[in-house]
């Protein structure tokens, strides 16, 4: 039940997340995502089967301390964007961000003592999962939003070059996560979070 509860929590953080991408390149311009029914929360049109099922099975499967997911990206032509560099930056930004303020949504039970003890748990679950979800994101390893932040914010001539990188994206992730450096990344983010929310993780 515990790994179901698990799968839940992340498939649907993994598709706000996307959805928020969809959203902010609407309001700027790009409606790809609309047009190809990808602004919604039903899940059949998010669910990559890699990412949103085997991916957090095998982690779970081998014990990992760090558990995560994705949804298939959502589909954004930034040359749309009335202004297509900075517009890639928001867009970005905006699916790390949406995992935040979930994380930031799922402690209001828990801080108007709203949780018993079957909820608590699973909130704490939601939380974690969540501070993953946009801590990972937001690293600058290409084909995660952090690389497309750091090409916006790059100049010209840089940011092709960084976007080059996404063929290689996924030996990268995978020499990031084999090095532990996520760990080491995500620590402080929910030491920080623990202490402005006065929520108790460990």
């Amino acid at each position: 039940m515990n790994i179901i509860v698990t799968l839940i929590i992340l498939l649907f953080s993994a598709i706000v997340h996307e959805v928020a991408h969809g959203l902010m390149a609407e309001r700027l311009g790009d409606d790809t995502a609309r047009e190809q029914g990808r602004i919604t929360l039903n899940p059949i049109p998010h669910i990559d089967p890699f990412g949103s099922i085997l991916l957090p099975l095998i982690l779970l499967s081998v014990g990992s301390p760090i558990i995560f997911g994705a949804a298939k990206p959502v589909p954004v032509n930034f040359n749309n964007l009335r202004n297509p560099k900075s517009g890639m930056a928001l867009v970005s930004l905006a699916g790390p961000a949406a995992n935040f303020a979930l994380a930031i949504l799922f402690t209001i039970p828990i801080k108007l003592g709203l949780a018993n003890e079957v909820a608590y748990p699973i909130l704490l679950q939601a939380i974690i999962l969540n501070l993953v979800l946009g801590t990972f994101n937001l690293i600058p390893i290409p084909p995660m939003d952090g690389s497309k932040i750091l090409a916006a914010l790059a100049p010209q001539e840089w940011m092709y070059k960084i976007l080059e990188f996404e063929r290689y994206g996924l030996i990268l992730i995978l020499i990031f996560l084999y090095m532990g450096w996520l760990e080491t990344i995500l620590l402080p983010v929910i030491l920080v979070f623990s202490r402005i929310f006065g929520i108790q993780f460990f």
